[in-house]
Formats: structure tokens, sequence, C-alpha cells
């Protein structure tokens, strides 16, 4: 094909053919596959560290910020929760097959939906090695084959993450060729992924918001949008203010790098004076720089450092140690500002009122919303789904962490015994 790099062409080519074998591999097939998947990331946890810490060493001498480290970082616990991941991929019921419903029509036809694969899947994504293996995990026990494209500051950890893999599942039966891996750099690349229809049937970016805007505008294949978190936890006047310190305290501070991070604290008026200064002082020991509101100056002043913020603020992913802080008038303010300023990822209340923890429910829009916990949960593993593709912020196909159903179809099944239709 014109325009189209040789390695792309053959690699999507080789991940399609692959495709067609996936379909028949049976659910014993995959997890056999899988298991021996975990099995060799471990045998070569030191070989994968070792290639991890090549990238990390390269990004840090190229002045990468803290966040992307912190992502691109590969640790022992890391590595065991990469496997844990896949374990848990493997005790998930196989969806492929599954009948979603079935009924007989007025014909006399037996009608019903059946769950199958999406095909060939392709992930374009940043500095994070362990989307590699969570999206592989979950794409081959859903049936899909997979063509990676990950960015250049993870190539070496990537790399070696991809031929254990690869080369384990084909030795626990998968086919060959299931998964791939762009190694050119090009990012012109990107733009002929998502170009090559015949070959790829969706793409996946998961990444800031400038690859995700990338993707969707420039793509002529079908895409399942992860979208960047601006996320934001109101602390109401009903809340427990122990219970709202700690859940603030880990949605920001926990691992700040990450998309389900806190980015904005909203606090109502009503307990302003008496509840900023003390989560302030927390943030602060913990190294958070706080982008504060007049109101929220006013208060803090004398115990913690802040800077005024600005009206970008209120719109920033940050994936650092800052956060925006701003005093709202009740609840009808606060789930205003939620969506005036959210990005349909992760939002929490903290209250001990139950009819304003519902009517936050039902009125904020967003993948995932949590009454007194922590937006940090929003993860794959965390709800049970083993791993995920991304988090979707779109509202048609998936929403929220994505998971093995959401990674299929479905088709339509008719049986018959010789009918026609009049």
């Amino acid at each position: 094909m014109d325009g189209i790099s040789t390695e792309l062409l053959e690699k999507a080519t080789l991940a399609s053919h692959a495709a067609r074998s996936l379909v028949t591999l049976s659910t014993a097939g995959k997890n056999a596959a899988l298991r021996a998947m975990a099995s060799a990331i471990t045998a070569n946890m030191n070989r994968i560290l070792e290639e991890n810490a090549k990238d990390v060493a390269t990004a840090a001498k190229n002045g990468a910020d803290e966040h992307i480290l912190d992502r691109l970082r590969l640790t022992p616990d890391r590595v065991d929760g990469i496997v844990d991941g896949i374990a848990q991929v493997v005790q998930l019921p196989d969806p492929i097959g599954e009948v979603i419903e079935s009924r007989i029509v007025e014909s006399g036809l037996e009608v019903s939906r059946r769950r199958v694969p999406l095909g060939v899947v392709g992930i374009i994504y940043e500095a994070r090695p362990n989307v590699t293996v969570d999206v592989a995990a979950l794409c081959l026990k859903s049936g899909n084959a997979l063509v990676l494209r990950g960015g250049s500051e993870a190539l070496h950890s990537n790399r070696a993450l991809v031929a254990v893999i690869s080369e384990a599942a084909r030795e626990g039966g998968a086919p060959d060729g299931w998964v791939q891996s762009l190694e050119n750099m090009d990012r012109a690349i990107v733009g002929q992924m998502l170009r090559l229809n015949s070959l790829i049937d969706v793409i996946v970016p998961r990444g800031g918001a400038e690859l995700v805007s990338f993707v969707t505008q420039n793509s002529t294949v079908p895409v399942l949008e992860t979208g960047f978190g601006v996320c934001h936890t109101y602390v109401h006047e009903r809340a427990d203010h122990d219970k709202a310190a700690k859940v603030v305290f880990n949605a920001k501070v926990r691992r700040p790098s990450i998309c389900n991070a806190l980015d904005s604290l909203l606090v109502d008026k009503e307990i302003a004076a008496e509840f900023l200064p003390c989560i302030a002082r927390d943030l602060d020991r913990a190294g958070v720089e706080m982008r504060v509101d007049p109101d929220a100056a006013t208060v803090i002043a004398g115990v913690a450092p802040t800077r005024a913020a600005t009206p970008e603020d209120y719109d920033t992913e940050f994936l650092s140690k800052r956060v925006a802080v701003r005093v709202v008038d009740g609840v009808d303010d606060a789930i205003q500002h939620i969506r005036e300023h959210g990005s349909g990822h992760s939002e929490a209340i903290v209250t001990e009122d139950h009819s304003v923890a519902r009517r936050f429910v039902n009125e904020v829009d967003a993948g995932a919303v949590y009454v007194n916990a922590s937006t940090q949960f929003t993860d794959g593993g965390e709800f049970g789904l083993g791993a995920e593709i991304g988090i979707s912020t779109q509202k048609l196909h998936a929403r929220g962490p994505m998971g093995l159903r959401e990674m299929t179809a479905y088709k339509w099944v008719v049986i018959g015994d010789g009918h026609t239709r009049p």
C-alpha cells in the first residue's frame, strides 16, 4: 500500500491472519497461553528490569518530568502486579460466544446476539510499559489480535516484554503473530495506523489530551477513546472531616502521576474555615503545591504556602503534586463546576447526607462517580476486570475502565427451518 511503512504493513498483516485463528481458540487454550505469559514474565524479571532501567536512565537524562519517570519505571512489585493482573484475567469468564439474548420472533425464527472479538486492535500509547502486558492479556482472552505502538521512551521495556510474552503465548498454544509491536518511532507511523482500515478494526489511544485529540481527529479507523482525567473531589458541608481528609490525601498523594489522581478539590463554604487548614497542612507536608481561589487563600493563609489559581488550572490534568482548590457555595455550585471543568473520568463526593450523595451520583456525568472513596480506585484491576485497556470517557459502546466485554462486539445469529419472508 502506498504511504504505509513496510514494518507496519507486515506486522498488521500478521496480526490480521492471527485474528482468524484466535476466533477458534478455546477458553482452555487462551488460559494456557496466559499462564505461560505470566510464568515467563516472572522468570525473565531481571531481564525486563534491566531493559526498563535503560529507558528510565535515558528519559531522566533527557529531562523527563517526574510523572513521566514514574509511569515509565518498573519495579519488582510492579512487575508482580502485572503478573497478578494476568492471573485475574485467567479467572474471568471468557466473553466470546456468550449469548447476550435469545428469543423466538413472530415468524418462528430463533434470533440471538452473541459476543465476538473486535478483530485487530491497534493500541497507541505513551510511556507505560505495564500497558503492553495489560492490553495483551485482555486482547488474547477476548480473542483479539494486537498491534502495539508504544512511546519511544519505553522502547527497550516494550521490546523485552513483547519478546517474552509472544514466545510464551506461542508455546502455550496461541497462534503466531497475535501480538505485534512496532519499533519504528517515526511519528508518521501513528498517522498511517489511523488510516489502515483494511487491517486494523479499532484504535485505542492511551495517553495525554494531545495524543487522544490527535487520534480522534485524524483516524478513519473506529476509535475507542480513552480520556485524560481532570478529577474532582467535593467535600460537602455534611462530610466527616477525618474521612474527607483521608480520601482527599489518598486521591492526590498516593500516585500523583496517574489519570485518576485528584486534580481539583472543591470544599463547601460552610466547612472551609475548619476543613481546609487541616488538609492544606497535610498536603503541604507531602510536597503538594496548592493553587487556590481567593476564598481558599484566606482560610489557608499562615497554615501552608499557596499560589493563586488561574482559570486554566481548573481545566488541567496535573499528573504531579499540584492541586487546584476552590471554595464552592453548596452542592449546586460543585456540580456546576464539575460540568464546566470535568473530563468525564472520575468524580467524588464526601458526605454523610445520603440524599445529597444520591443527587451527586445521578447528576454528575462521568465514567466513574464515587461516594466517600478515593478516585484512585478507577482501575480495571480494582473493579474486578483483571486489567484494563484504558479508561473510556465516551458514552458509546464502553465507559470507564474497559475490560474483556468492552473488547467485544456482537453478531446476530438467526436460525430457521426453511423460513422464507412473505
